[in-house]
């Protein structure tokens, strides 16, 4: 184990280094001009073209410029905003909290629904089991916008019962705020881990090994729970991690359509207003955060399989 995370810490760095890159690159090779924002679109005299060239290091070649922001980024300056004028790391922590928490709601939510409605439907086939593959099968298919647009007409407008905007004040108002975006981030992911789990765990209770336990008297809760479910437990952890992350990025468009000032929607703001800084700054945090969480997903998985960090070594 301590060679396989061994060799999972070079990789991430390995990852991370090459996300930075592309991360840079893409903002850099972008159309548009740093100067015209700064300006406001106005002409500058060369002498304050000058001052801001300076001061912003635009004259820099364009690995200079990637070696300085790399090494910035690494002591936590993500560099200064161009249409605020403020720290971007301080812009950044003030919005994290906000995605990081619908993130986490949405999370918990795929995680409990998604493997109970599987689990259950695994074990009671008949009209149960129907009903979830049937409504699985329609809701993995819905976008996160669409799930959004969906859940604001029903509990928002028609029934009243939750908030559609804003983030909330204090705790349990932030809880209901949250509600409503965790569900539509949460929704299509559910679906999919419903189905995978209703799969694995259905396959692992046929296998000769469980009816051998089954047919020995164990009782049945324990056989679904250390035989069946534990076995099943790789791919299920593995795709629900993979959702996780997904959400990372889908958060944006939760956060827009529900106005929620999270790093989602303060990202698609800052690329309308050309502010390449916030935009370098929430780019390289939502890619970290992406591989942190893949990676921690590969990891569980050769915890719980000892064959996979055997496989990866032979």
């Amino acid at each position: 184990m301590a060679a396989y995370l061994i060799r999972r810490a070079i990789m991430l760095v390995g990852t991370l280094l090459v996300s930075s890159f592309v991360v840079f690159a893409g903002l850099w090779a972008a159309p548009g001009n740093p100067l015209a924002t700064l300006s406001g679109g106005r002409s500058l005299p060369p002498e304050a073209v000058a001052v801001l060239v300076e001061r912003y290091r635009l004259d820099d070649p364009f690995f200079v410029q990637y070696a300085n922001w790399l090494a910035n980024a690494v002591r936590g300056d993500l560099g200064m905003s161009i249409t605020l004028r403020q720290d971007v790391s301080d812009l950044i922590a003030s919005r994290a909290g906000t995605t990081l928490s619908l993130i986490v709601y949405a999370a918990l939510i795929v995680l409990v629904v998604g493997i109970a409605f599987g689990l259950l439907a695994a074990l009671r086939p008949g009209f149960f089991d129907s009903l979830v593959v049937v409504c699985t099968a329609m809701v993995v298919a819905v976008p996160p916008f669409v799930a959004a647009i969906v859940l604001i007409g029903i509990f928002a407008v028609t029934l009243r019962w939750l908030p559609a905007l804003g983030n909330g004040a204090g705790f349990w108002d932030s809880i209901r705020h949250l509600t409503l975006p965790a569900f539509a981030l949460a929704a299509s992911a559910t679906a999919a881990v419903a189905r995978v789990t209703r799969t694995s765990v259905r396959e692992q209770m046929g296998r000769e090994h469980v009816q051998t336990a089954i047919s020995r008297g164990i009782p049945y809760a324990t056989v679904v729970r250390r035989h069946a479910l534990r076995n099943a437990a790789v791919p299920i952890a593995t795709l629900a991690g993979m959702t996780v992350a997904s959400m990372i990025a889908l958060s944006a468009v939760v956060e827009r359509a529900f106005g929620l000032n999270g790093l989602g929607a303060y990202l698609v703001t800052s690329a309308l207003s050309k502010d390449f800084s916030v935009v370098q700054g929430i780019a390289l945090v939502l890619v970290t955060a992406f591989v942190l969480v893949n990676t921690l997903v590969d990891v569980g998985a050769a915890m719980l399989d000892p064959r996979i960090k055997l496989g990866g070594r032979s």
